[in-house]
């Protein structure tokens, strides 16, 4: 697994605590959840909320395979948001409109997560 590179390190435990819970088998879709939501949260947060943050968090996903994880394996509605985390969740704070529009806040992202059955 490639060094992680920016972004704080509570950022990098909840990166590593999703990528362990997409690769655990069997499947466990509310372990997963539960790990995107902490992850979520935390860059909704004050504290959490920097363009390093999001930049890091939208890299590790958009770049999953050189973090050794991918999700082709869930359902589609766990896949689509992942696929959004890496795409535009790293304009959310010096480009809102660009993230918002393509629902890539983090609480955009958040709210999709809720509505997930599992």
């Amino acid at each position: 697994m490639s060094n992680l590179n920016g972004g704080t390190q509570e950022l990098h435990s909840y990166l590593f605590r999703v990528c362990d819970a997409i690769s655990a088998t069997p499947i466990n879709l509310a372990e997963i959840k539960s790990a995107l939501v902490e992850l979520l949260v935390y860059l909704a947060s004050p504290e959490g909320r920097t363009s390093e943050n999001c930049a890091t968090a939208d890299a590790f996903f958009l770049l999953h395979d050189n973090y050794g994880f991918n999700w082709f394996h869930l359902p589609e509605e766990f896949r689509l948001i992942l696929e959004d985390i890496g795409g535009q969740l790293h304009d959310t704070v010096d480009h809102p409109d660009m993230a918002t529009n393509f629902e890539s806040t983090p609480e955009q992202l958040l709210g999709r997560i809720h509505d997930l059955n599992c």
